[in-house]
């Protein structure tokens, strides 16, 4: 018996450069889970998505350029069983659409910089709780953001845009639009939005 948290990362399909079709993991998602006491695996979705999803504690839905079929009946079923889940980027962004949101894209939040803008946190949510803070600045790598979503919105960028959603009646269901995993060496708060997660999955 593992005495870690098992948690799944829904890959993502990439070509490589040998024209190859894979599935890839992001190593900063990996490394912030090894981090924090948890067990990486792969999850590619496929009609046995729920039998994978059932072996995991904790699922990560990370970023990407685009989602595939199975990627909302994925979250579906793992909201509807109630577990774990951190949705980074498109994965928070998938939070919002499977929740009666609908994503539209920008042009100006795709900046490769350590932080890239601030962004403000409710104080009523277990963001604030991780976080410990309403103000806290973030990196931003997308272009695309969610609006009109029935979840719970616990973050707004500085110009207005939903950065933080999550769901008030789970454990653990917390979307953000930026990347965490990439700040965790020079941001001990991000750090700490891992930590949280994995111990919700104890």
């Amino acid at each position: 018996m593992l005495s870690k948290p098992i948690i799944g990362i829904v890959t993502r399909s990439f070509i490589s450069t040998e024209n190859h079709d894979i599935s890839i993991i992001y190593k900063n998602i990996e490394k912030a889970i090894i981090k924090n006491g948890g067990m990486p695996i792969g999850i590619t979705l496929n009609d046995n998505y729920k039998e994978l999803i059932d072996i995991c504690d904790g699922i990560i839905f990370q970023g990407g350029d685009d989602f595939e079929k199975y990627d909302l009946e994925a979250l579906k079923y793992a909201y509807d069983i109630n577990k774990s889940v951190l949705g980074i980027c498109l994965g928070m962004q998938l939070m919002g659409i499977l929740f009666d949101g609908e994503m539209i894209d920008i042009n100006n939040h795709k900046k490769y910089l350590n932080y890239a803008h601030s962004i403000k946190i409710k104080r009523n949510s277990k963001l604030y709780n991780i976080f410990k803070t309403d103000i806290i600045k973030v990196n931003s790598r997308h272009k695309s953001v969610i609006k009109n979503t029935s979840l719970n919105i616990t973050a707004i960028s500085n110009d207005g845009y939903i950065e933080a959603l999550e769901a008030i009646n789970k454990n653990f269901f917390i979307g953000v639009q930026w990347h965490p995993e990439s700040m965790i060496d020079y941001d001990n708060k991000q750090n700490n939005l891992f930590k949280n997660f994995i111990k919700s999955c104890d």
